[in-house]
């Protein structure tokens, strides 16, 4: 009818807060410990009493939380998906957090380390407790979920594995595995890079200069986080050194092993008890991942058979780049499982 008014969907709303974290002071690479964390609200939080179920959402390599509240082009923002799929039907409403665990080396795994800061004691022992205390949550483990890709796929099964007394339900979307193929595989133009700079500090410091960054700038950079991560070498001039001879290539057995260590796929059998305790475990991943992850699911999903723990695994078909999409298979499986 001409004249008439269409009914807008739902929405929720973001809310910043603004929180100086003690983990994160002072820590080697110098970056800020006071950050925003935002936190999406869903439709009637304002209207009601009622505690909600919290999912938190874990940025991958150079991405942030703020990354996921931006619009792109024939897409949506993280806080536009969760509306639509609320208005759908297709998800009941629920809390998200959106934690800032960048830093000047692209990224922290969201685990500990003494060169990149205290990534995983900031989002446990800090970010968790102040969501609880900020806002109308459901402050139990059962009903606070993690989930990711990519980087923040690693994320959300390690934190899962760890901390199966913070989590009740973890998604990982492509997340990193089989370091051999993800990692490893991809070094000989790291060292290419890295040599012609004439080592990593030289190359690192041009790095920062530049304004421009090519992707291998970026693949390289991210080799060394995963250094500074997994093998963190406080005494080092440069804090962690690359698992392989810069010279040779040849692999160094007792540096890559600090690396393996964190590898999903070695984790799994020996912390199969915390994984049993979830109400959800969801992993996917394209068929034809670029960073071969396909392959490291495959085998998460091997391992977690022979472990025995009960899980959900899709393989679609489509690569590691703008799968957002997959959101809304594994969102409305996380709010089921935490609610």
């Amino acid at each position: 009818m001409i004249g008439s008014a269409t009914k807008p969907a739902p929405r929720g709303r973001v809310v910043r807060i603004e929180f100086a974290s003690r983990a994160l002071k002072g820590n080697r690479l110098g970056d800020p410990h006071v950050r925003d964390v935002p936190v999406y609200l869903p439709y009637g939080y304002d209207d009601s009493d009622r505690r909600y179920p919290v999912a938190w959402c874990l940025a991958g390599f150079t991405g942030t939380g703020e990354s996921h509240l931006n619009w792109k082009g024939w897409g949506e923002a993280l806080p536009q998906r969760l509306d639509r799929l609320h208005s759908q039907g297709l998800l009941g409403p629920m809390i998200v957090v959106f934690p800032d665990c960048f830093t000047r080396l692209g990224g922290s795994q969201y685990i500990n380390s003494s060169v990149c800061g205290p990534y995983d004691d900031y989002l446990v022992q800090e970010l968790v407790p102040l969501v609880d205390q900020r806002f109308r949550t459901l402050p139990e483990a059962r009903h606070r979920g993690v989930f990711g890709k990519s980087s923040g796929g690693f994320g959300a099964i390690v934190q899962a594995m760890l901390h199966p007394d913070v989590w009740g339900a973890a998604v990982c979307h492509s997340g990193d595995s089989y370091f051999e193929f993800c990692f490893l595989s991809d070094f000989p133009r790291t060292l290419n890079l890295v040599n012609k700079a004439g080592g990593v500090r030289p190359f690192l410091d041009g790095f920062a200069r530049r304004q421009k960054h090519s992707s291998g700038d970026v693949h390289a950079v991210m080799h060394c986080a995963m250094a500074a991560c997994f093998d963190p070498q406080p005494d080092h001039p440069d804090g962690f050194e690359l698992p392989v001879d810069l010279h040779t290539g040849r692999i160094r057995q007792d540096r890559w092993d600090r690396w393996l260590a964190w590898d999903p796929v070695r984790m799994i059998p020996d912390h199969a008890a915390a994984l049993k305790r979830l109400r959800l475990l969801f992993i996917d991943c394209g068929d034809r991942d670029q960073y071969h992850l396909h392959y490291g699911a495959r085998m998460m999903r091997e391992a977690l058979q022979g472990a025995g723990v009960r899980h959900e695994y899709q393989e679609f078909p489509d690569n590691h780049s703008s799968v957002n999409y997959r959101m809304d298979v594994s969102l409305p499986r996380l709010h089921s499982a935490i609610s």
